[in-house]
């Protein structure tokens, strides 16, 4: 608890540091080179007693680190730690022994979801839905077969035969999602393309879901050493 507490305070501190416009600035100006201070405060244009106020925060909440110049050895140059961004946000690790993607016809969405998450993770995946439609649907199909990306199945799954009691569930459609009572481990609002039905709407829900699993297959774990996944470069489309 007292860890947790601790890292919960070095964020905070990190967040505010950054909630101030010239500190913010400051930020921009080093994003993809280092700087000495007289040339942050000649963009900046402000005086060098707030300069050093806002480089002693940043220094402080981790952000930067100054560096000696080689040649004028009185120069010190500001150097920006971009690995401090990934601390703002919490990257707790999850056990799980399975993911399993819902929707409400597991015609789409979670269809889409199961397919593209063994190529980012090792963590065995399924789908299903709350009401299965007959048959997975065609732009879900095509918008698979234009980014190589094999469905797992072309056959649509009731949620009661798929589940296990301690799978990780995602919910990928706002219906699932309120007809299980909130009772998946994660929900994904994503539109569902099948109602336009049209690539545009595919290839947008395609590049949602992608973007949340890069999200978070880092932080599942998985559970069960019976289980061996399939490396994403040996399977194959349908």
């Amino acid at each position: 608890m007292k860890a947790a507490a601790q890292t919960l305070r070095v964020r905070a501190e990190r967040h505010a540091a950054l909630a101030d416009p010239q500190r913010l600035h400051i930020i921009d100006l080093l994003a993809l080179g280092d700087a000495a201070p007289v040339e942050l405060q000649a963009e900046l244009g402000i005086s060098s007693s707030l300069l050093a106020h806002h480089l002693r925060l940043l220094e402080e909440t981790g952000f930067i680190t100054r560096r000696r110049s080689e040649a004028d050895r009185r120069r010190n140059y500001l150097h920006l730690d971009h690995c401090v961004f990934d601390q703002l946000i919490p990257a707790q690790s999850i056990a799980a022994r399975r993911v399993v993607f819902v929707c409400t016809g597991n015609s789409a969405r979670s269809q889409l979801a199961a397919a593209l998450w063994p190529l980012s993770s090792q963590v065995p995946v399924a789908s299903a839905g709350t009401h299965p439609a007959d048959q997975v649907d065609r732009g879900a199909i095509a918008v698979a077969n234009r980014h190589d990306v094999a469905l797992l199945s072309r056959t649509p799954k009731p949620l009661t035969e798929v589940l296990h009691p301690d799978d990780f569930v995602v919910t990928v459609c706002d219906s699932a999602h309120e007809e299980l009572a909130g009772a998946g481990r994660l929900h994904w609002s994503i539109p569902d393309p099948v109602r336009q039905g049209t690539d545009t709407a595919f290839e947008a829900a395609f590049a949602d879901i992608s973007a949340r699993i890069s999200g978070l297959a880092p932080l599942l774990i998985g559970t069960d050493p019976n289980i061996v996944p399939t490396h994403p470069q040996d399977r194959r489309r349908d």
